[in-house]
């Protein structure tokens, strides 16, 4: 039997007796939903001025203990030794550099003593360790003829003198801290900072964010002169400069919003459409960071951009309802019938694409770190919030707004004939031979992505603070440290545990003189110390300074001797435990897998006897232990989120091979996103990561559209090239839109100061247009090879009920 087809933007009429007693999901909905207008939107005004004022009570946050996988065994080994370790992990070092000489002037020197002051009484500074030339726990030893003697490095009785000045030279080179405290050439002195996690007096938790700010204003800025340059490292600096960062993302949003609104009135012509979208996708973000401060999260520096997502996806979904109503108007409906369609039309592939979103947010949550899976958590919040706010408050609000006559018209003038040149060559990749050639060429796209992503690397690819600029000033102050001082700012720490009171006995110390040895000789390792240095140099102190007694001893009495002149910091309270400082010349993924791979095969040799070799603690360590959760979590979770969108996508189409056709284009995307991080020399880390997952969540939106649609006019009884074609004319302009639309909201991120920021800019904007391109070409490709049955007509058991267009 034959059928007729109406014009572009029209669906077929079903006869409504063939629907009569069936009630749809959209259909119960939207007769509540457009039957009770005002109450719903009373319900959605309190609710927005509740989440409104939560929002403004949101603060940028930070913990060292998110950043970190806690249940890792590396960091539970870590934490059970917390209030030893702490100095290794969370340290601010603070060099002071004498522009004009070296350290030894008595003004250099008094300014020393006042950021010594200054840093001491900061909140957060654990200030019985705290060490600079200035603090007691820095001593100098001297072998005499009378024994050992030891003082504090700058006396007591320092008055400015040239003699006391000398004296303070004198100790600095007997107290053995050249390179550590004092740099290789004398002309800047350390300050370093342990911090606390949790305040012990008001159980507060740090504020990395205020304490940063705190350093700049009570040191760098009341310090630094002409004479006097100041440079800060450690974790609680580049939280605050990422934190100094987000200042930037309030620029950022504007220029999104207004780029966002140009592109949507380009393509609509309708300034009511545009507001109205607008209006909504910022409430969205409103409600989102309202539910935010409900849920006592905040916006750290990794999930400060999800609002971005939020406004994104927001009206890359509402390009849709604005194309579908300019659609319904030009076929003569009056507004309030446009919206109920527009609403019907949109509302089950609208949905199940947003819950792919959110799919795609959530397989995050696998991952056990912790500022990721608060990126899942709001980035989940900001889905929901957008199926509540563009399901059904925008609906509700173009009922009022209506649609410009202007635009009517452009969209006629769009479905004219002429202007669908592109439309009718990209129509072809539903014809055989351009369907082999798009697939051959995915396939040969997805070759090279695999054999280019090779070299995709776990972690960070560069010194310093990736996650910054390579020219930020903290990068230049860690450089700064690596040229003037010996003490690489990268520390592993192994953790030997022995039986109390046995840590500085011969059997353990023979184990750990040979670790150390075998650990000086793997690439990487610049240096080590443990307790035993300090033991040595005792133990030779203690026998006229001769260097055949520089060696551990059997002798209990000897040893114990030694022990009681090595400072505290070197173990425990009860000496069962000891850690072995391993200083690596940076923290690269090669560096620390060699590093993992030498102390694992050690351990593995030499563990038992009551000496137990465990990793790991320092900076260096705590990385180490987050790139292996990322390397195991990595696979899972997507083969999580493909998993799981797949399934979806099948619950939707009823069709493994409509299955395939959306899934395969996600897949190639983002093997070229690995290539492209492989080229770029971006390695697989916090922050990085998510960007597969958000790629793959939003990316197969383009396909459920483009398919619904599709499905709708071959149950016309269309042939697939038609039905394509009609299609791309109805909703592929709306798709180009939409990748273009998620594109500009991320794309402003690649201007920002932040590096780690910008290189999910960059990835996010290849993912979001090439899937869009990858949806509009490989889509119908894979259909016309999977379903050749299509290319003639429509097969019956394909068929689902059509949405009703009724008054």
């Amino acid at each position: 039997m034959s059928k007729k087809h109406k014009p572009a933007g029209a669906l077929r009429d079903v006869d409504l007796d063939h629907h009569k007693g069936v009630r749809s999901i959209e259909a119960v909905i939207e007769r509540r939903l457009f039957g009770h207008r005002i109450p719903v939107l009373i319900v959605f005004a309190i609710v927005s001025v509740f989440l409104a004022w939560h929002a403004v009570q949101l603060r940028p946050t930070a913990s060292f203990e998110k950043m970190v996988p806690a249940r890792h065994p590396y960091v539970a080994n870590y934490l059970a030794y917390e209030s030893q370790l702490r100095p290794l992990n969370n340290l601010v070092r603070i060099a002071v550099e004498n522009t004009k000489g070296d350290i030894y002037d008595p003004a250099f020197l008094e300014t020393l003593k006042k950021i010594t002051d200054e840093v001491f009484y900061i909140p957060g500074v654990d200030r019985g360790n705290l060490q600079s030339l200035w603090t007691s726990n820095v001593q100098w030893y001297e072998v005499t003829e009378d024994g050992l003697r030891s003082g504090t490095v700058i006396p007591a009785t320092f008055d400015g003198s040239p003699e006391k000045v000398r004296e303070v030279r004198t100790n600095v080179v007997r107290s053995n801290r050249i390179g550590s405290l004092v740099a290789s050439d004398h002309r800047s002195a350390a300050v370093l900072a342990p911090l606390l996690e949790v305040d012990p007096q008001t159980g507060e938790k740090l504020d990395y964010g205020l304490f940063a700010q705190r350093l700049e204003t009570l040191v760098r800025d009341k310090y630094q002169s002409d004479t006097v340059r100041i440079h800060i490292t450690g974790f609680a600096k580049i939280v605050g400069d990422l934190i100094d960062g987000i200042v930037d993302i309030a620029a950022f949003f504007a220029l999104t919003f207004v780029l966002t609104a140009v592109l949507l009135y380009w393509y609509s012509r309708c300034w009511r459409g545009t507001l109205s979208t607008l209006f909504c996708c910022s409430l969205a973000v409103v409600w989102q960071l309202g539910i935010l401060d409900l849920l006592g999260l905040g916006l750290d520096p990794y999930s400060v951009l999800v609002p971005f997502l939020t406004f994104a996806i927001g009206v890359s979904h509402a390009v849709q309802n604005i194309n579908t109503m300019a659609a319904e108007r030009a076929q003569g409906r009056p507004v309030m019938d446009a919206a109920k369609a527009t609403f019907r039309l949109l509302f089950i592939p609208g949905t199940i694409a947003l819950v792919c979103d959110a799919v795609g947010f959530s397989t995050l949550m696998v991952i056990d770190i912790g500022v990721i899976q608060e990126l899942a958590i709001n980035a989940s919040v900001g889905v929901a919030v957008i199926i509540v706010t563009k399901m059904f408050l925008l609906p509700i609000i173009m009922s009022y707004a209506g649609t410009a006559p202007r635009a009517v018209e452009h969209y006629r003038a769009r479905m004219r004939p002429e202007r669908q040149a592109l439309a009718r060559v990209l129509s072809r990749f539903a014809e055989p031979r351009w369907a082999a050639g798009g697939v051959a060429c995915g396939l040969a796209l997805l070759a090279v992505a695999y054999w280019q992503s090779r070299d995709l690397k776990i972690g960070d690819l560069d010194p310093g603070a990736p996650e910054l600029r390579l020219d930020s000033r903290y990068n230049q102050d860690v450089q700064f440290f690596l040229r003037n001082y010996s003490t690489s700012p990268d520390v592993f720490a192994v953790i030997v545990k022995t039986p109390a009171g046995e840590c500085g006995s011969y059997p353990v110390a023979a184990k750990v003189d040979q670790f150390q040895w075998r650990m000086e000789n793997v690439g990487g390792v610049e240096a080590t110390s443990s307790l035993f240095g300090p033991m040595k140099r005792a133990i030779a102190g203690t026998n006229g300074g001769d260097l055949r007694w520089y060696a551990v001893t059997r002798n209990r009495f000897i040893s114990n001797a030694a022990h009681k002149r090595v400072p505290a910091d070197f173990y425990n309270t009860d000496c069962s435990m000891l850690p072995v400082l391993l200083f690596l010349a940076d923290h690269k993924a090669e560096t620390l897998s060699r590093v993992v791979a030498a102390v694992e095969s050690f351990a593995k040799e030499n563990n038992g006897d009551g000496v137990e070799f465990l990793l790991a603690a320092g900076n260096a360590g705590i990385e180490a232990a987050t790139n292996t959760v990322i390397k195991e979590a990595e696979a899972f979770m997507l083969v999580l989120v493909y998993g799981i969108v797949a399934l979806l996508v099948l619950w939707e189409f009823k069709s493994w091979r409509v299955t395939v056709a959306l899934m395969v284009p996600l897949f190639i995307t983002s093997m070229l996103c690995e290539a492209i991080m492989a080229r770029l020399g971006v390695g697989v880390k916090v922050a990085t990561l998510p960007v597969v997952a958000l790629g793959v969540g939003i990316g197969v939106d383009y396909g459920i559209y483009i398919y619904n649609r599709l499905e709708q006019y071959l149950e016309q009884g269309l042939r697939l090239r038609e039905a394509y074609l009609e299609t791309l004319k109805t909703t592929g302009s709306a798709v180009a839109v939409t990748g273009v639309t998620l594109a500009l909201g991320v794309m402003t991120w690649t201007f920002s100061s932040i590096k780690f920021q910008a290189d999910m800019g960059l990835l996010l904007t290849f993912m979001f247009l090439w899937n869009m391109v990858g949806a509009v070409v490989m889509i119908p490709a894979l259909i016309t090879l999977l379903m050749p049955e299509l290319r003639r007509n429509a097969p019956a058991a394909h068929k689902r009920p059509v949405p009703v267009h009724q008054g």
